[in-house]
């Protein structure tokens, strides 16, 4: 499933039992964002991602034998693709993995002519790399962004 590009990642499928690692993962991933807003709560984050796992959407991100990271793509309405829990373990981040897993699947959803629909934190980082790939906001509410690309 993909090359990986330089980063050389491959993708895994998720299952029901990573759901501890992912919760692990999520915490590590967005606390800086959410201390920085004053809104990190290790139960909110294990709760959202309880609650929201899709595992048979879910694939985890591995560099060579490395557990790097997870993200959730699949079916949303007809005609969308949804991403979401698009999280880079800290000790990944900042070499280009996350751009390379975007890309990847950024070419799934252009190759089936399907719209992708997110949501990112006000405050977090990632609203400048995805609008770098060609996300658009469409509307926002206290905490969150939203947005959607059409397409390629």
């Amino acid at each position: 499933m993909g090359d990986g590009g330089e980063n050389g990642f491959r993708f895994s499928p998720a299952a029901a039992a990573d759901l501890e690692r992912l919760v692990e993962l999520r915490i590590a991933a967005m606390r800086p964002s959410l201390e920085r807003i004053d809104r990190f709560d290790p139960e909110r984050a294990r709760r959202r991602m309880v609650e929201q796992f899709r595992p048979e959407h879910t694939r985890l991100i591995w560099r060579g034998e490395a557990f790097a990271g997870c993200v959730a793509f699949g079916p949303d309405a007809p005609g969308w693709f949804r991403l979401e829990h698009f999280y880079i373990h800290p000790d990944h981040q900042g070499v280009g993995l996350g751009a390379d897993v975007l890309a990847s699947l950024l070419a799934e959803s252009d190759a089936q002519a399907l719209a992708v629909r997110l949501t990112v934190l006000q405050e977090s980082a990632a609203n400048r790399f995805y609008a770098r790939f060609g996300f658009a906001e469409t509307a926002r509410d206290e905490v969150d962004i939203f947005y959607e690309r059409p397409p390629a």
